[in-house]
């Protein structure tokens, strides 16, 4: 390169720092270089570590150590200065020389803290080789640890610090904790794995052409790192999809699945409906319009795994979907497709839309990864999980408030118990159980102010109700029958008989069908996209209770007449919102206030409750406490998920 080629390039970069520096006065942002020791002090810091040469990402050297030539570059090091200073010169030369055949051959040299790297010798050449979108620079680098503190960022630090011994490198950074451990998982690693040197190159091939599309996209404009991202994709594809597909590929299937990783970059990702919507009065050019444009006939498909014959759950939902065929067997045409364990949900999912399917209904949790794949092939596709909590815009959950019949069980339970102790039995330590053992502990205080309720969990102990008539309760809540006309036997609230024998009371139930009519029915009426759900960004979670019939109160005649009377009353009140079970002082088994009678929780905050009663005997069991056969769905829903130590990518754990 000539003398007037470098020179051009100069005033190029030159056109370049100056554009920045002026958005960053715009934007109100600093339109320098940082200076490391403007940033530091000596209390925290815990020491330093000379690595020696390594190739150092461009994109993370952010500022110099020394405020020296603070303002000869702007905030991305493109230069200030005109092109007749002593400063260009230098700059000109660095540049001829880069792509000379002598180069730019001696490493700089820079501390790195926090992630980010600071020069201490070769600004220039970092500007030079920045304004060719050079991807590294080589350097010697000194790490400066910070002192460890319960921050946020030194938290993620010192994980990084971890993962950095494992794999040495610096490409990678997450904005959360966690990230590392689980991208160790997800690329198929144990948790002390030393990734190898061609593990380590074949990775940062692949994540560089993911890093562009990710940017492409407008990743910058997100509160995300690429690594956060990747994450996203790796729950959809695996790496080895990112080292084989074009860039063009990568960028279209990473657009398909954006709302999901935009969705990750939001505090709150998922939005809850707790009500099926309300259609409002439209215009007559609206009806008149819609008319033509809504669907008047909707193929919908049920993905069962197992079939219903072999699980009760499974046939509640199968039930309902019986009762939306028969109560909009004019609008839709249904198929069920009942899987064995071992059979292709993704192959079976493909084959319902192939078949016609608008609507796809997957009726368990495990399917969620299943949809998401689903949901990023087919986006015309209404996909929908039954399942709470998952922040996938792609494929909206369904549940139900079933905390809202324990309530009222839960009065029943403080009336009729002969003491103050009353028996629990909770599934799982999963989204939405933590609110039901709660309602369940206000009810019985309602109505025994005394009562202590004794928790145990059938994940924890195969014989739960046989521990609880053991420690000498007379009063027994079990797990909720799924269908409303489904025996109750020694499901739901039982009274313990003279013999030892249970005496079923009462139980809430599902009601699928009611779900389905109804959100089928939203469809059908363009209400789909009702509140800006997709404008927001956020996934749907539809959350409904008793005022929408997806959860019924079941009283059988062994009741009194006064409790039964008084049980009819909290059922309408909760049906008419005068009535909600949280609205009191509460006090969690920590002694924590979580209400001083005058809050009101959120859907959102009872939905991911992870506390206790005062009034609750037991805790929720760790994860290692559970049986093998809970693992896979506390690792999908539980209250702790996200501190669960993450499983390798294809392990049967």
């Amino acid at each position: 390169m000539s003398q007037l080629e470098a020179s051009n390039k100069y005033a190029q970069a030159l056109k370049a720092g100056q554009k920045t520096y002026r958005e960053c006065v715009l934007k109100g942002r600093y339109p320098y270089l940082q200076i490391l020791d403007e940033i530091l002090s000596d209390s925290m810091v815990a020491g330093q570590v000379d690595l020696g040469v390594i190739d150092i990402p461009a994109d993370q050297i952010v500022g110099t150590k020394t405020v020296g030539r603070r303002t000869a570059f702007a905030a991305d090091f493109m230069p200030l200065l005109a092109p007749d200073t002593e400063f260009a010169s230098k700059w000109v030369n660095l540049c001829a020389a880069h792509l000379s055949e002598e180069g730019i051959r001696d490493p700089i040299r820079c501390y790195e803290y926090m992630g980010r790297f600071y020069v201490q010798e070769g600004n220039k050449r970092v500007s030079v080789l920045k304004s060719f979108d050079a991807p590294s620079i080589p350097g010697y680098v000194t790490r400066v640890i910070p002192a460890y503190s319960e921050d946020t960022a030194v938290r993620i630090y010192y994980e990084f610090l971890s993962f950095y011994r494992l794999s040495g490198i610096y490409q990678v950074y997450f904005s959360r904790l966690g990230g590392f451990v689980k991208l160790q998982a997800a690329l198929g690693f144990d948790p002390d794995h030393v990734w190898t040197e061609e593990e380590r190159r074949r990775f940062l091939a692949g994540f560089y052409y993911f890093k562009e599309a990710f940017i492409k996209l407008g990743g910058r404009d997100l509160h995300l790192t690429p690594a956060d991202a990747l994450l996203v994709w790796l729950q959809v594809y695996p790496i080895e999809s990112v080292r084989k597909l074009p860039l063009t590929d990568i960028g279209k299937n990473l657009a398909a699945m954006w709302s999901d990783v935009k969705a990750a970059a939001q505090a709150e990702p998922i939005a809850v409906s707790t009500a099926p919507e309300v259609s409002h009065p439209k215009s007559l050019i609206s009806r008149l319009f819609g008319s033509v444009l809504l669907p008047n006939h909707l193929d919908v498909a049920f993905i069962n795994r197992p079939d219903p014959v072999h699980s009760n759950w499974i046939t509640a939902h199968d039930l309902g979907r019986q009762a939306m065929e028969q109560a909009l067997s004019r609008e839709v045409t249904v198929r069920s497709y009942n899987l064995k364990p071992g059979d292709d949900v993704d192959a079976a999912m493909e084959q319902a839309v192939a078949d016609g399917a608008q609507v796809l209904f997957a009726t368990t949790a495990p399917l969620i990864s299943s949809c998401r794949k689903l949901a990023v092939r087919h986006p015309e596709v209404h996909i929908l999980n039954c399942s709470v909590a998952m922040p996938y815009p792609g494929v909206r959950t369904y549940y139900s408030r079933i905390y809202e019949g324990k309530f009222i069980t839960g009065a029943i339970a403080g009336a009729m118990a002969r003491g103050d102790r009353i028996g629990y039995i909770a599934s799982n330590p999963i989204f939405g159980v933590p609110a039901s053992i709660n309602a369940f502990a206000l009810g019985a205080r309602l109505t025994n102010p005394r009562a202590k309720i004794l928790l145990s969990w059938s994940c924890v102990s195969e014989d739960p109700i046989g521990d609880l008539l053991r420690q000498g309760v007379d009063i027994i809540s079990n797990r909720d029958i799924p269908t409303p006309d489904q025996p109750q036997g020694n499901w739901g609230l039982s009274q313990v008989g003279p013999a030892g024998d249970l005496i079923p009371l009462a139980s809430p139930y599902w009601d699928w069908g009611n779900f389905y009519v109804r959100l089928v029915s939203t469809i059908l009426h363009g209400d789909w996209d009702a509140l800006n759900y997709k404008d927001s960004g956020k996934a749907v979670n539809y959350w409904w209770g008793m005022s929408s019939g997806v959860v019924g109160l079941h009283l059988t005649d062994n009741l009194p007449d006064g409790v039964r009377h008084l049980a009819n009353i909290l059922c309408h009140g909760i049906i008419d919102n005068t009535i909600y079970p949280f609205h009191r002082q509460i006090r969690s088994q920590d002694g924590t206030v979580r209400n001083d009678g005058n809050q009101w929780f959120s859907p959102e905050e009872v939905l991911h409750m992870d506390w206790l009663c005062d009034c609750v005997e037991g805790g929720i069991p760790d994860f290692d406490q559970l049986l093998p056969m809970s693992r896979s769905i506390v690792r999908l829903q539980g209250v702790y998920r996200d501190q669960i130590p993450p499983e390798k990518e294809g392990s049967a754990k």
